[in-house]
């Protein structure tokens, strides 16, 4: 049997479209146009923006015709006469603003336009709104028909601000974070590490140990996508494409070590670590930080955006170093202090060794020059002997400590006599240089010295060393004595 044609019912697929459609006049704004023309109006977006009651006449003179069924529903109307009557709830506020737009299309003689819009159900729901309309043939110059559909696209729009609001907050939290960040692009790495396991690499630390070179590639493959304010605060770069160009400056010394560590992580599978490293602000000054690595959700599989996060701890690491100074040294002298001297003794015990040196130093009459002079006389008779004894055990393996009020010592690991003797007489020398410079106070110093003797203790040869020292300030004392 065949097929027999039906007639296409315009009157329902118009009532039956799954969206909001229209049928209306616009021969009364065509009318408005034509009169403004007249006036001599030329630009009518400039016109209807300077005074949007314009926009509301214009509005008014427009006459819905039909709508079918799916607009009932969206508008929440019950009937056509019920929304018709009602027009004033459904077109308002912002909607002025984009019919604006609608008009200048119709104005520059366009026999379509579309827009988003703001409309308003009945019961004062907002719809966010894809406008289109056509101008039926033959109505072309009076706008007697124009066909809208009013598409509903209010859960796109609330998906679309939500992601905007997202990306905003994520701009927003990235920009201001007081902590530096980095955006990169790791792909090639990812590619080049899979090249090494496709060539039946196993190990990429004994590879790297043969192939350092490989190292330095992958970081010549790194693209830095944004950095933060806070980078450029922390590197001491006037913006972006400074820092960037300048990239070498930053990463350097240390670093390709610091980045071995942080391949053979990610080749371990870890997309997550961190590390203490070692960058360089573009004046040349260390910054100190902990760098946090991490590959963002989403791109695990080609690396193709990392999150790198870097806290400076520059300053904290300086405070370490100098607590840790402050505990092994005297301020005043810049000498080991007591602590570190006893240590030392104990360490050189433990090790036993076959030959060990010590002279134990006296400065003499710092109790008269405090008494005297005062007590900022007698700290610069100290600084000037923190000089002469650092200067003496300069570039050796002996070390010097200032071990009480006015007593110091030089302990002499591997020394024998004759290398005591030969510091004792290094001293005398820079005793001497120095009471040339400093020429209003003359610096004296008692010495003795002592070498290890096979058996005993170090603190036994400092306490022999001590008592040669006293024995030459006895004779100090009675060459004074036989002179006055």
């Amino acid at each position: 049997m065949a097929d027999t044609y039906q007639p296409f019912d315009v009157e329902s697929t118009f009532d039956l479209a799954p969206v909001s459609m229209w049928i209306e006049d616009f021969s009364g704004v065509q009318e408005k146009f034509a009169e403004w023309r007249a006036e001599g109006v030329t630009d009518l977006r400039k016109w209807l923006l300077e005074d949007l009651d314009r926009v509301a006449e214009c509005s008014g003179r427009i006459k819905v015709l039909r709508v079918n069924r799916k607009t009932l529903d969206q508008f929440e109307a019950r009937d056509q006469e019920d929304l018709v009557e009602n027009l004033h709830l459904v077109f308002r506020d912002e909607m002025l603003r984009t019919h604006v737009n609608e008009l200048a299309q119709l104005w520059e003689g366009k026999t379509s336009f579309e827009s988003a819009a703001v409309n308003y159900t009945l019961t004062g729901r907002r719809l966010d709104i894809q406008l289109k309309a056509t101008v039926l043939p033959g109505h072309e110059a009076d706008l007697g028909r124009l066909l809208l559909t009013a598409e509903d696209v209010t859960e796109r729009e609330a998906a679309r601000a939500a992601e905007r609001r997202s990306r905003l907050y994520a701009e927003g939290v990235f920009e201001h974070s007081p902590v530096s960040l980095w955006v990169e692009d790791f792909s090639r790495i990812r590619i080049m590490l899979q090249g090494l396991r496709d060539r039946g690499i196993a190990d990429l630390r004994v590879f790297t140990d043969v192939h350092p070179e490989f190292v330095r590639q992958c970081m010549q493959e790194i693209r830095v996508l944004d950095v933060n304010k806070a980078t450029l605060d922390m590197f001491g770069a006037p913006d972006k494409t400074m820092l960037l160009r300048r990239l070498p400056e930053v990463f350097r010394g240390e670093m390709e070590t610091h980045f071995r560590e942080q391949l053979i992580d990610l080749w371990g599978g870890n997309l997550f670590h961190s590390r203490e490293v070692v960058n360089y602000a573009l004046d040349g000054t260390e910054r100190v930080v902990i760098m946090q690595f991490s590959v963002l959700p989403g791109h695990e599989r080609d690396w193709d955006r990392v999150l790198i996060a870097l806290t400076d701890i520059t300053a904290r690491k300086k405070a370490e170093a100098y607590l840790a100074y402050l505990g092994k040294h005297d301020v005043l002298t810049g000498l080991n202090n007591r602590a570190h001297y006893i240590e030392l003794m104990n360490t050189y015990d433990r090790q036993m060794l076959r030959s060990l040196s010590a002279v134990l130093i006296d400065l003499n009459g710092l109790k008269e020059v405090n008494d005297e002079w005062g007590h900022d006389a007698g700290d610069a008779l100290l600084r000037r002997t923190g000089e002469v004894l650092r200067e003496a055990v300069a570039g050796s393996i002996a070390e010097a400590a200032r071990i009480g009020g006015d007593e110091f010592a030089i302990l002499m690991p591997k020394a024998g006599e004759a290398e005591a003797e030969a510091m004792v007489e290094n001293i005398h020398r820079l005793l001497a240089i120095n009471n040339r410079f400093y020429s209003a106070r003359q610096l004296s110093l008692a010495m003795g010295h002592a070498t290890l003797r096979a058996g005993e203790t170090v603190e036994a040869l400092t306490r022999r060393a001590d008592l040669s020292m006293y024995e030459m300030k006895r004779a100090q004392h009675a060459q004074q004595r036989k002179v006055s």
